[in-house]
């Protein structure tokens, strides 16, 4: 279980280094000069050379990488060209809105979509099963922003029983802070569902048609015992995996959402800074975003050992 442990920490090691490359080369070679968009469109050639030259710009691109790695690993991510500002500093003050509606989106996926997805295996070809199979079908085929959208129009606009954009921080209140997340996070929930559901109701129909459940049950086990205690924790790890790969889509899912209803988060951060070309920033949030993944998935990789204990081995 140690070398498993270890082998997956190292792997780990070498993505974040293959990310960090792969981001820095991306905005090096992307169109467009820092150093132009930074001294504005009446700046001499002089002026923009001088400022190449202040950013180190001109240095060879071994030596750049080189100092970025050095300068991040210190903590230094950079500083914000238009805000003027550390890029750590812009993130870190945008990082509650979105760690809030990540954690809540990921809560009510995973316990309605499991839940969805066992409801659906244990009443296999009945009525409950096609109607969670059609809700997952649906709800993983539409797009977030049409989602959103809708329950703006029917909950906020018509209705007026919810807010329809901005975020209250948690210290005003707990209840101003769910109010305010409600509608985004059922948004941003709805696909996650209906994917983590579909795979658990697979997963769960493969292990309930296996000879030791109908043993179970024929030793008397209870309906509980069965689904919880036995099929779900072997049907474990195709869900972990599912659960991975939907914080992935997360990331892509938070921008979208946090544009629609207008919460000041990572991904309206982004999104300003992708049209300012602000490339400081954009480097930061890739690095500090595609490591949360890495680390989810690490987390991921070594909860199978928990479940399947053939891992540990």
């Amino acid at each position: 279980m140690a070398t498993y442990i270890l082998r997956r920490i190292f792997s780990t090691v070498a993505v974040m280094a293959m990310v960090g490359m792969f981001v820095f080369l991306l905005l090096r070679l992307a169109p467009g000069d820092p150093a132009a968009i930074i001294a504005g469109k009446s700046a001499t050639a002089e002026m923009i050379a001088g400022i190449r030259e202040q950013m180190g710009l001109n240095d060879p691109m071994p030596v750049q990488f080189v100092r970025w790695v050095h300068d991040m690993l210190r903590g230094d991510f950079g500083t914000s060209i238009f805000a003027g500002r550390p890029v750590l500093e812009l993130i870190s003050q945008r990082l509650e809105p979105t760690i809030s509606l990540s954690i809540l989106t990921m809560i009510l996926s995973v316990t309605i979509g499991v839940c969805f997805g066992i409801l659906a295996a244990w009443q296999a070809g009945g009525l409950v099963d096609r109607v969670l199979t059609a809700f997952a079908t649906f709800g993983f085929s539409i797009p977030v922003f049409v989602v959103g959208f809708f329950l703006i129009y029917f909950c906020a606009i018509t209705t007026h029983w919810l807010p329809v954009q901005g975020y209250q921080p948690i210290e005003h209140g707990l209840g101003p802070w769910l109010v305010h997340l409600a509608l985004p996070t059922v948004t941003l929930s709805i696909p996650y569902i209906a994917f983590i559901a579909r795979i658990t109701r697979a997963s769960m129909l493969e292990v309930l048609s296996e000879d030791y459940m109908r043993t179970a049950a024929a030793k008397g086990a209870s309906t509980y015992s069965i689904l919880f205690h036995h099929a779900l924790k072997n049907a474990g790890p195709p869900i972990l995996t599912v659960i991975g790969l939907s914080f992935a889509g997360l990331i892509g899912g938070v921008v979208i959402t946090e544009t629609v209803f207008n919460i000041p988060g990572i991904g309206r951060l982004v999104v300003d800074a992708i049209n300012s070309r602000d490339y400081p920033i954009i480097q930061g949030v890739l690095i500090i975003v595609s490591g949360l993944y890495v680390l989810v998935n690490l987390a991921v990789d070594l909860s199978y050992t928990l479940v399947d204990p053939r891992i540990r081995y």
